[in-house]
């Protein structure tokens, strides 16, 4: 069976099943305590660093999840930094679900700052202030046709969505593969949380939301909202 693994999670599968692998050609030490705990954690490690392909919609003018999980919180919000309205919407990644997480939308990437802070359980609403995290500021190209509800757009016209990449109590490490200048497609792999974490996702009120709390999400597969 091939499963596919994001190339961050290779060292933390090897050191475990490096160490079965010694304790199975030890007399005395094969099918121990230690063999089978090597053995168990290599299997975690590999679930959780799975990378499995998606099926992008290619319907237009649709968002799509930043990550797989649970959909813990949807308010209006006004985001400092941005004009106008917005919904955030977070995203709750157990540590048995795919932590890659992909683009919501195809367009250019503004800027990509990063915060540390602290370790919160992620579901905790005060995450999204205090966590450790990445901020990624996108602009979408081409941008929606048709008239806002709400203002949420640049002067040039084109849209402006947020992802939040925020660390939880068991995740120590915030990875994005992102540069500012750089351009994305709906559903292209950013980045990855280990581990246990959360993702927010802050969308102009324009937008028409498909999503509600307690949905069960897929990245770059599931509709959040449509333009």
């Amino acid at each position: 069976m091939n499963i596919p693994i994001v190339k961050d999670g290779y060292p933390f599968i090897l050191i475990p099943l490096i160490l079965a692998l010694i304790l199975w050609l030890i007399p005395g030490w094969r099918f121990g305590v230690l063999f089978w705990v090597s053995l168990v954690v290599t299997l975690l490690m590999i679930n959780f660093f799975r990378d499995p392909e998606r099926k992008i919609p290619e319907e237009a003018r649709v968002i799509v999840s930043p990550a797989d999980g649970r959909i813990v919180q949807v308010e209006e919000v006004r985001p400092k930094g941005l004009k106008g309205r917005y919904y955030q919407v977070s995203i709750f990644m157990s540590p048995l679900d795919v932590h890659v997480n992909r683009s919501p939308i195809a367009g250019v990437v503004e800027s990509v700052t990063y915060n540390p802070g602290q370790f919160l359980p992620a579901f905790r609403d005060k995450a999204s202030e205090l966590n450790e995290q990445t901020t990624i500021l996108l602009t979408v190209e081409p941008p929606p046709s048709g008239p806002p509800r709400e203002t949420g757009e640049t002067e040039e016209g084109s849209t402006q969505v947020v992802v939040k990449q925020i660390a939880g109590l068991l995740a120590r490490r915030v990875v994005c593969w992102l540069k500012p200048g750089e351009k994305v497609t709906s559903g292209q792999r950013i980045g990855l949380i280990k581990f246990s974490s959360r993702v927010d996702l802050f969308l102009p009120g324009r937008v028409q939301l498909q999503i509600k709390i307690g949905d069960k999400v897929k990245a770059g597969e599931s509709i959040i909202g449509r333009w």
